[in-house]
């Protein structure tokens, strides 16, 4: 276990020419669990990101009757196909993770029998409302009195027809229809209420259902699919995380180094590659090609104006940076961090202030005039990126301490250790 913390961040002495290793993304991991679990047959999984998010989606798996072998720690294989599917003897039990929580909603449309789904405090307070309703508009019966999880699915079947969701709340309920959807009943049309947050995250969806042997076709007001058809296993190799790979560029950014990525390139499945698009306008220098991103620090930043709608999960990342840069940076369009696994934007308000920061936002937006950096706590809020955006900082300046270290075993358990390895300061991290 980690410890309680606060752990402060060793500042790095002198900038540093690394390979920073990523781990699988969470959120291809999640999807291809479900993909593989509806598909008929072997699914064999390379690169598999193993963090508590990826855990509570295979032990509910296994709950519901999907057989799950790991054969490395990153190697699984999945005998999936409806058939296996079952009503499960206890509540699945999904932790603060939402893409658990939110594509096993959709996914239990398909089993027989009640499936309830239970998290811990936090995910207590994350809303599902807006997939709870769109479901019920296909006459699915769900119970969830408080509009936030527990929640109970009476399933069976999904069936097909039309529906519409606000666009704007999370791209993850989008997402969870169109994982369940071959296996729906008929056609389903379903219509996007305003502009869909984070769409390169229903690509990935979409690309990834393809990959399985589906088809979602895209139209003028949302999506539309067939039903009535299966999934197909096979091997599938899961690419490094995009979100994560933030931290490692934002690294050479902010510390003057030279980091490289390798799995991640300008073909890559996850719109948050596009986060090096702002480290060069902030003016790093990035060099991109299929088999590896290479970002160098060195010259120095600027502030940037930034909409980042569909990048949201960098936000945090590119906060933690500004106020090394010169100038202003502005961040807009981004209401749907409210409602993560904690208000995102409201905490990088409080922790940018608390570090000295002149900070003014709205309800989706926040801008950013650097000043001296004041050390300080910085509170992670239970929240795997407030910890790792932060840590980014202090690696840069004196002065930092992350208050949870712990909480980043959510989605990058060995987080504390790479950032060591990369500084050179192995000896100075949280032990696990």
């Amino acid at each position: 276990m980690f410890p309680a913390g606060p752990f402060a961040i060793p500042k790095l002495p002198a900038p540093v020419d690394r390979v920073w290793r990523i781990p699988g993304s969470k959120s291809i991991t999640n999807r291809a669990l479900v993909l593989a679990a509806l598909a008929e047959g072997t699914t064999r999984l390379e690169g598999v990101l193993e963090s508590d998010d990826t855990r509570y989606m295979q032990e509910a798996l296994l709950e519901l009757g999907v057989a799950v072998r790991k054969l490395s720690p990153t190697t699984l294989e999945i005998e999936g196909g409806r058939r296996r599917l079952r009503a499960p003897k206890k509540p699945l039990f999904v932790g603060n993770s939402g893409t658990t929580v939110r594509f096993l909603t959709a996914l239990a449309c398909l089993v027989d029998g009640p499936v309830t789904l239970v998290g811990d405090e936090a995910m207590a307070k994350r809303p599902i409302a807006d997939l709870v309703a769109g479901l019920t508009q296909l006459g699915v019966k769900i119970e969830c009195p408080s509009g936030c999880p527990p929640l109970t699915v009476y399933g069976g079947k999904l069936p097909g027809g039309r529906l519409s969701m606000r666009g704007d709340r999370s791209s993850q309920y989008f997402s969870a229809l169109l994982l369940a959807g071959a296996l729906s009943e008929g056609e389903t049309e379903l219509t996007i209420e305003g502009n869909l947050v984070s769409r390169p995250y229903v690509e990935i969806t979409r690309r990834m259902v393809e990959d399985f042997g589906g088809k979602i076709e895209v139209t003028n007001s949302g999506f539309w699919w067939r039903g009535g058809g299966t999934y197909a296993a096979r091997g599938y190799s899961i690419e490094p995380d995009a979100s994560s790979a933030s931290y490692a560029f934002a690294f050479a950014a902010a510390t003057g180094s030279r980091i490289r990525v390798p799995g991640l390139g300008p073909g890559a499945l996850q719109g948050d590659y596009a986060f090096v698009d702002l480290l060069e306008q902030m003016g790093a220098t990035v060099e991109r090609s299929a088999e590896q991103t290479t970002v160098q620090g060195g010259a120095p930043l600027s502030g940037v104006d930034a909409d980042m709608f569909h990048i949201s999960d960098t936000v945090m990342t590119l906060a933690a940076i500004a106020p090394l840069a010169r100038g202003t940076t502005s961040i807009r369009n981004v209401a749907n961090i409210r409602i993560k696994e904690t208000d995102r934007l409201a905490a990088t308000v409080a922790e940018l202030q608390r570090l000295g920061q002149e900070v003014t936002a709205g309800a989706d937006f926040l801008r950013i005039e650097p000043r001296a950096l004041r050390p300080a706590i910085v509170q992670s809020y239970k929240d795997h990126r407030m910890a790792m955006s932060f840590a980014i900082l202090g690696t840069a300046r004196a002065g930092v301490s992350i208050e949870d270290p712990a909480c980043v075993a959510k989605t990058y358990p060995d987080f504390w250790a790479d950032l060591a390895d990369i500084c050179g300061t192995a000896g100075d991290a949280p032990a696990a």
